[in-house]
């Protein structure tokens, strides 16, 4: 019976696959939460560099303090793309993140933001890269996925609303690898009168190759980091399954 030779061209494939897969620098890297209950529901253990993160909140900025958490978290400069200059930069470091890490790039149209993000993220070194928009429609976030592929920056999406009826939009379908929902809740309650630790309802909506889960945390303090609130939120458990089914 003949040989049948192999084909060179796909033996040449599947070595350069294999070199790829083998080389450090092409393993994609996460930064965990710190909170095995999260992390567990995350691919490798925590959020993914070289990917794209989506984050909407309640109105009350609680999206933007988590993105600023997390990169304080991070190595490196943090790229802030915007349109509208009113972050709090108490706040801002407050969550972590102190502004002489910060390179605040403003722009008036939100064309000129992804723009900017998609720049940013081709570079290797930074931290991360938060893009403040409205809308992020399919091509944009592939390009921005891409950009963050080939870098392996981290990029977070901080999803802002001036209207009510554009908040419909962060249910669309795009690129990102993960996307959360951050709502305010009840502070924690304290022994003696006073205003305690700030909790937030924590909803990871989407993520590729996991399932959804929903989580009631403290906010993130100082070093950026939040941690497992007691109690349960909404008859669900702390990995977001029915309490009530068990």
């Amino acid at each position: 019976m003949a040989q049948v030779r192999a084909n060179p061209v796909i033996t040449e494939l599947r070595e350069r696959i294999s070199h790829l897969e083998s080389n450090p620098a092409r393993r994609r890297q996460t930064l965990p939460f710190g909170v095995r209950e999260i992390d567990d529901h995350l691919p490798g253990g925590g959020l993914s560099f070289g990917a794209i993160h989506e984050f909407a909140g309640g109105g009350a900025g609680t999206d933007a303090l988590l993105a600023a958490g997390i990169a304080a978290r991070t190595k490196g400069k943090v790229i802030w793309c915007l349109t509208r200059p009113d972050l709090f930069f108490p706040a801002l470091a407050q969550a972590g993140l102190h502004p002489n890490r910060v390179v605040f790039v403003e722009a008036e149209k939100e064309e000129d933001v992804l723009a900017s993000v998609e720049e940013a993220l081709s570079f290797r070194g930074l931290g991360a890269v938060v893009a403040e928009l409205v809308r992020l429609p399919m091509t944009a976030s592939r390009r921005l996925q891409l950009a963050a592929e080939k870098s392996g920056s981290m990029g977070l999406v901080v999803r802002r609303w001036r209207r009510q009826t554009e908040a419909s939009d962060f249910g669309q379908p795009t690129a990102s690898t993960t996307r959360w929902r951050v709502s305010v809740m009840p502070s924690e309650e304290l022994p003696v009168p006073g205003v305690g630790r700030a909790r937030w309802f924590l909803e990871l909506m989407r993520v590729k190759a996991g399932e959804r889960a929903e989580f009631t945390v403290g906010a993130c303090d100082a070093a950026g980091r939040i941690d497992l609130s007691t109690g349960f939120a909404n008859g669900q458990d702390q990995a977001g399954r029915s309490v009530h089914s068990r």
